[in-house]
């Protein structure tokens, strides 16, 4: 049975009063077959087993109901299409062609609908006489089996390679046996040793197929729980306490407890990984650590005698 595609195609050649091509001027690529009735080009890949959904490069093809493994399906007119064209490379999902839009639109352009992370694609419907391009959103690649390399996977892979860690908390009244926090008497807290992985920044980069990376990876903040129902924000290391210091605030990031109790401290520090890429997207990961301590806090007691 003839499929609808090489149906309408061939009558369109009819309407317009051309003459389909011969399959004998046509020469495909190894693995592909040539459509008799249409003269073009069909991929038809038939793989034992199940495939793994959501094909990216590398992944095998998708599995669809009849068993037949097809890496690029047009479901519109069910058949086969080539992965890649002019136009991109074929997006099951969308059921179109994907490219990344060049050049990109201005940051202010309604495209972006107020995002900054992110690209502009185009999703190009090519039926073979009629080309349809419409622009879209996306935060990642989309998918495809001849999609290029997705500059999100890499970034992603670089911030697991940075190891990224909470602070070690520096704070007085230190942790240590006997030691004790005074009510009314100001406590200083600060990174202690901030390092490339445990406050930044960090700037690493990698290639992969052609696409290079860059993510810079820095602490944007450290929210001090106080374990009393208080926090402190500070979006500096701190001030580290030295004995000039006794009885001052500290200067950036310092707390005074109102009631004697033991108290469970808490330091989340919230990192933000920006990163660019050579083929146009960028985007952010935001990660967060905490560290903890526990600490008691007596209150002075005057005795008259």
């Amino acid at each position: 049975m003839l499929r609808l595609g090489s149906i309408l195609l061939t009558a369109l050649f009819l309407v317009l009063g051309m003459a389909p091509p011969a399959a004998a001027d046509v020469v495909c690529p190894d693995g592909n077959h040539i459509d008799q009735l249409t003269a073009s080009c069909v991929l038809s890949v038939t793989v034992a087993g199940t495939a793994a959904p959501g094909a990216q490069q590398g992944l095998p093809a998708v599995l669809d109901s009849g068993g037949i493994v097809s890496a690029c399906m047009n479901d519109i007119q069910n058949e086969t299409v080539p992965c890649e064209s002019a136009s991109g490379w074929w997006s099951n999902e969308r059921q179109c062609y994907v490219q990344l839009m060049n050049p990109q639109p201005a940051p202010a352009h309604v495209l972006w609908e107020g995002r900054t992370d992110g690209a502009i694609y185009l999703c190009t419907y090519d039926y073979g006489f009629a080309v349809m391009p419409l622009p879209f959103w996306s935060d990642s690649m989309p998918a495809g089996p001849a999609a290029p390399v997705d500059p999100a996977v890499v970034a992603q892979t670089i911030v697991n390679q940075m190891e990224l860690r909470a602070i070690t908390i520096g704070m007085v009244p230190e942790d240590s046996p006997g030691s004790m926090g005074v009510v009314g008497l100001p406590a200083w807290m600060w990174v202690d040793a901030p390092s490339e992985q445990t406050f930044g920044p960090m700037t690493r980069s990698a290639s992969l197929g052609g696409v290079s990376v860059t993510a810079t990876a820095r602490v944007t903040k450290v929210l001090w729980e106080m374990g009393d129902g208080g926090a402190v924000t500070c979006t500096s290391p701190g001030t580290p306490f030295s004995d000039g210091h006794g009885g001052q605030e500290s200067p950036d990031c310092g707390y005074t407890y109102t009631r004697q109790g033991t108290y469970t401290i808490r330091a989340t520090s919230y990192w933000s990984v920006d990163w660019t890429s050579t083929s146009g997207p960028s985007g952010s990961i935001f990660l967060q650590f905490t560290q903890s301590r526990i600490l008691q806090v007596g209150e002075i007691q005057v005795v008259r005698t």
